[in-house]
């Protein structure tokens, strides 16, 4: 995986941070594991992409996005939640570093193995429930719970990654930055009221959790669709399939 960093001096951003190997790539930004000298350990540095800054109408948007990332995830004083280090502007645009978090998300775990066992699915969403409640005291909700935003340690610990689409429902001056017409979230996760109207709540976090869980039971999407909009139409107009169809072994309890 490269990215096309390729000289040492692009590779170390203000004199600190050097950007070893690229482990990640989104809609804003890619994700490197870094160095950093003056501390002498090891962390992960998200890049915000050149070609977003460069774009007329996206650029702006998308580097209060990036601030506000760091701004609610610093907020959130949880194990279950990547430290926030350090945030800033270099030459060739803005970084953040984090806590390096080593694992699998869960989506990796459910593409290679299908559906989990249940009593690991149980913890991990008990772990997910931790993190949710600590959030949604702040008041941050995440809006984009989905299995490849939550990472397994190798100690079986959760992460529950990238707060960039979160909402603080304390500040609707940041809540607010999102483009016309477009949709925050992902759709096979997205609860019915957010789907609507891109409201979103606490309980839009409980509900994209259940799909998530579903799916680590199941080994599928709750609902699936030809196109994404036929998606959020099942969630807004269909019932899922009984998990205990899918998974006799599910416990009445678990599946309420």
């Amino acid at each position: 995986m490269s990215y096309g960093r390729g000289t040492v001096a692009e590779r170390v951003i203000n004199g600190r941070y050097e950007l070893d190997t690229p482990i990640g790539r989104g809609g804003m930004g890619e994700v490197w594991v870094g160095y950093d000298r003056t501390l002498d350990r090891r962390v992960a540095v998200k890049l915000l992409r050149a070609d977003v800054l460069a774009h007329r109408s996206r650029g702006r948007l998308s580097i209060e996005r990036f601030l506000r990332e760091a701004q609610a995830t610093a907020r959130l004083d949880h194990p279950g939640v990547p430290a926030v280090h350090d945030v800033g502007e270099y030459d060739a645009g803005f970084y953040l570093v984090m806590q390096l978090v080593e694992g699998y998300t869960l989506g990796d775990l459910v593409a290679e193995h299908g559906p989990l066992p249940v009593r690991w699915v149980a913890g991990i969403g008990a772990q997910i429930c931790a993190v949710l409640t600590v959030a949604h005291a702040v008041p941050l909700v995440h809006r984009d719970l989905k299995p490849h935003n939550v990472m397994v340690c190798e100690d079986g610990t959760v992460k529950v990654l990238d707060f960039g689409v979160a909402a603080l429902l304390d500040r609707p001056d940041l809540t607010k930055l999102t483009a016309p017409g477009e949709t925050v979230g992902t759709p096979a996760y997205m609860a019915p009221e957010q789907a609507l109207t891109g409201a979103c709540e606490p309980r839009s976090d409980l509900y994209a959790l259940g799909c998530v869980l579903h799916e680590l039971l199941s080994g599928e999407p709750v609902f699936q669709g030809e196109t994404s909009l036929a998606v959020l139409r099942e969630h807004l107009e269909s019932e899922p399939r009984p998990l205990r169809e899918l998974r006799p072994d599910v416990p009445a309890d678990l599946e309420r």
